[in-house]
């Protein structure tokens, strides 16, 4: 791991994981903040899904395109479609809540800022009835 002092946080093995081209991510860590900007040129914010499940902070995107060229008859010249879809996963351990996390879409490049440490709440102890 290339900062030990981030044994809990793996987002900077993921960098060095995933293929290159799509979706690069910086990362940094800022006023007790890990900030993730990744470049989605081509998508709009309504293409984009984050969720959170199990300690993976997941970002998917589907992308659809239909491109018509008409001649003034009607007559169809050319017809394209696209179609494509891309996800990334970042471990970011447990103790995370949805309300952690925030997310802007601005001009092609999605912004993600989650804190840098977490508390661990302590689940209160049950016990289980015997029977």
């Amino acid at each position: 791991m290339l900062y030990p002092e981030l044994n809990h946080f793996d987002l900077f093995d993921d960098l060095f994981t995933q293929p290159r081209g799509f979706m690069k991510t910086d990362i940094t860590e800022k006023d007790g903040n890990f900030l993730l900007n990744m470049e989605m040129p081509g998508y709009q914010k309504e293409d984009v899904k984050i969720s959170l499940d199990d300690g993976y902070l997941t970002i998917s995107a589907t992308h659809k395109q239909n491109n018509d060229e008409k001649d003034e008859n009607g007559k169809l010249l050319r017809k394209e479609r696209y179609e494509g879809s891309c996800s990334r996963s970042f471990y970011i351990g447990d103790g995370y809540k949805q309300e952690d996390i925030k997310a802007v879409f601005d001009n092609g490049e999605l912004k993600i800022t989650l804190p840098s440490k977490v508390e661990k709440v302590e689940e209160p102890k049950q016990y289980i009835e015997i029977e």
